[in-house]
């Protein structure tokens, strides 16, 4: 496990921007390990061919990665996040809000 990886509840988040279908069918690395092999790039701020061989082959997370940004996946799952936390911010705002006038 790396520090790049997601956490349970990140990976709860944004699953649902993949098509069911996507998620259960049988392959040798799941969705979850390619994100991270994504992420662990990205962070690392390494080049593909340089990914550790404890995650999946490089040409597979790749392809994935570009498939995803082709298809608008990735812009998916940036507006999901982004409305999740402008959300938590409202009410987070509104309860602050409430408590002063209570107060």
């Amino acid at each position: 496990m790396y520090p790049s990886d997601l956490t349970d509840s990140q990976w709860q988040n944004i699953k649902e921007n993949f098509d069911v279908k996507i998620l259960r069918r049988k392959r040798k690395y799941t969705i979850r390990q390619i994100i991270n092999a994504i992420l662990y790039v990205d962070k690392a701020g390494i080049q593909w061919r340089m990914l550790p061989n404890d995650f999946p082959d490089w040409r597979i997370v790749y392809y994935y990665f570009r498939k995803w940004a082709q298809d608008g996946t990735v812009i998916s799952i940036h507006n999901s996040m982004a409305i999740k936390v402008r959300l938590a911010l409202c009410k987070e705002a509104l309860l602050l809000d409430i408590q002063g006038k209570n107060g």
